[in-house]
């Protein structure tokens, strides 16, 4: 992650009385560890599931509980607090207090602070399902959507009271990726942006597959800067252990799964970003059951060229659309990358020497060379998502023009 996106920033979570307030403990530490100055703030039944001495020192500073507690020094502390924040978080939210903000109630440290404040507030509820469902509940909801309170979840799944269903609060992760949105310049709001990530699986027989070292890692931090950014993501992802963005996800197998993919998605997209290593070839017969070892000293494949993605989108591209491309090499791949640029109709595309250290596929960092048909610009080495936020910008310089 980006460490802009919450350096020097001031968030103030409140905690309320739920079961899951030992989860925020984690978005906390997050929190502190990407540069942010954290301020909590507990309700008294809050203090039930989480001592305040836990999130004192995860967050390194006193934990706020009551509006009447003497002032290290002289502040009406509500009022300062709303006014530090440059977004203020609840997790988990209760009903009762997601029911106090919809009324404008401040009977406590909490409820004060968030009327008072005019940061962006981002709510993450966490309640039984049936008290998720009632009618109240969803009516107070609706009533802070109005206002331009911002939600995360909740989730279903199995509730501390032993019921299934809807009512889970999102996961830590789920949360700050939400947060970091709010936090981020939103320039790629009402886009359409679609990225592929990860490697083409060219089956042999039922348990074998050809494919390639790609894990995805750059493409999956195109599409998460993309939606951080305020853009309509779908990322069209091979099998990766990556986490998903909270973004639209395709699953795609071998390269003809990505060809099919590509022409229904493409065209309804403003941008599209070709990061996945689809296979040249692919295998010509592949065998419908599992081919033996046994009485073999060798085994020929048969390979065919398989489809070429980049180019059928190319060619089918429109003149308000951008298309960007890689070119993964060893050496020097600048005239391979130039034809590329020019045979698939690309805006631009990238290079990278996947020998170099710090760079090519696994790692978190990448060292890469922007062409199109003017500049060619060799870009240091820096983590993939700083390189995805500058790739992202010049696509919308492009789009603009």
């Amino acid at each position: 992650m980006s460490p802009s996106s919450f350096q020097d920033k001031n968030i103030v979570v409140g905690v309320t009385g739920g079961i899951a307030a030992y989860k925020v403990c984690q978005l906390v530490s997050s929190l502190k560890k990407q540069g942010a100055g954290v301020d909590v703030v507990m309700t008294q039944n809050a203090t039930r599931f989480v001592a305040p001495l836990t999130f004192q020192t995860l967050s390194s500073r006193p934990v706020v509980l009551n509006a009447f507690d003497a002032p290290q020094f002289w502040e009406i502390k509500h009022v300062a607090l709303a006014k530090k924040a440059d977004l203020m978080i609840v997790a988990p939210a209760t009903a009762n207090i997601i029911a106090k903000m919809a009324n404008g109630i401040a009977d406590d440290m909490l409820s004060t602070v968030l009327l008072a404040t005019r940061a962006p507030i981002l709510i993450a509820p966490a309640m039984n399902t049936g008290m998720w469902d009632n009618p109240a509940t969803k009516e107070n909801i609706a009533t802070l959507q109005k206002r331009g309170y911002h939600f995360v979840g909740p989730e279903r799944g199995l509730l501390a009271c032993g019921d299934a269903g809807k009512g889970r609060m999102s996961e830590p992760d789920d949360i700050l990726q939400k947060a970091e949105q709010l936090l981020t310049v939103q320039d790629m709001k009402g886009l359409k942006v679609l990225v592929t990530a990860g490697a083409a699986r060219e089956t042999v027989d039922p348990v074998r597959y050809i494919t390639n070292r790609s894990t995805g890692k750059m493409g999956y931090a195109l599409a998460r800067a993309a939606y951080l950014r305020g853009a309509e993501v779908t990322l069209v992802s091979g099998q990766t252990a990556l986490q998903k963005p909270p973004v639209r996800v395709e699953p795609f197998h071998g390269t003809h799964d990505l060809f099919s993919l590509m022409q229904e998605l493409a065209p309804k997209n403003d941008i599209v970003i070709q990061a996945a290593a689809p296979a040249d070839f692919t295998v010509a017969e592949q065998s419908p059951e599992k081919i033996k070892k046994e009485g073999r000293d060798s085994l020929l494949l048969k390979l065919m060229a398989a489809p070429d993605v980049a180019q059928a989108i190319g060619e089918a591209k429109r003149p308000d659309q951008v298309f960007v491309g890689f070119a993964a090499e060893t050496g020097d791949g600048t005239k391979s990358a130039q034809e590329k640029l020019d045979k698939k109709n690309l805006d631009f595309i990238m290079l990278n020497d996947i020998t170099k250290q710090g760079a090519g596929f696994g790692a978190d960092t990448n060292i890469v060379t922007y062409i199109d048909r003017q500049v060619r610009e060799d870009w240091p080495l820096s983590s993939k998502r700083e390189i995805a936020d500058k790739i992202l910008t010049r696509a919308l310089k492009k789009l603009k023009r």
